[in-house]
């Protein structure tokens, strides 16, 4: 693992984050994280290397992982996979039909992955699809009266995993990460924005 959502070797030991001078002790995060375990055992076999890239983009892929292991459970309850809720939570939040495009638009996902979604999801009644009046090329689909009670039981029950895991962070803290994560991310889409499946 360089710095991703892996578990770093348990080989490190004290005397290579103290021989290494230690980015992850006086850099951009704890010592004690799984990737300040990734980051000494780098700096160990490369002490030349920066590795102040890997400490941020290992703690965001690393905590990706975990957050949605905790907030799929109420999906994995529900029968629905994060790409399908990803759908029907888009249908609820626009509050009106949408094209297969506009869908694979708003949840950064490929044609093929959303004709896939929709699919499934009108299989369970949970969407429908009707033709254009006007271009019969065009399909619009929209949310059933299942699929709307479906989203609004499931979306309090993730919110509160969500609550909970950032339950450690207080107000201010949780405040100045959204902001940073806000900055970062306005530049990741404008720089690498696109479908992704």
């Amino acid at each position: 693992m360089t710095a991703v959502n892996g578990r770093a070797s348990t080989t490190a030991s004290g005397a290579d984050a103290g021989s290494a001078g230690g980015s992850a002790a006086a850099g951009y995060g704890p010592a004690g994280d799984t990737v300040a375990a990734v980051v000494r055992q780098w700096q160990a076999v490369h002490p030349r290397i920066d590795t102040a890239p890997m400490e941020i983009i290992g703690r965001i892929n690393r905590c990706a992982a975990l957050l949605q292991q905790a907030e799929d459970a109420p999906l994995r309850h529900a029968g629905l996979t994060r790409p399908e809720f990803d759908v029907l939570g888009t249908l609820r939040r626009t509050g009106h039909a949408l094209t297969p495009g506009e869908i694979a638009r708003e949840t950064f996902s490929s044609g093929a992955a959303v004709t896939k979604r929709l699919k499934q999801l009108g299989e369970r009644g949970l969407i429908e699809r009707h033709g254009d009046t006007r271009d019969r090329r065009v399909t619009h689909v929209h949310l059933t009266d299942a699929g709307r009670d479906l989203v609004d039981r499931v979306l309090p029950e993730q919110l509160s995993y969500e609550r909970t895991a950032l339950s450690g962070l207080d107000d201010d803290a949780q405040r100045g990460l959204a902001a940073a994560l806000g900055e970062l991310l306005v530049q990741l889409e404008g720089r690498l924005g696109g479908p992704r499946g």
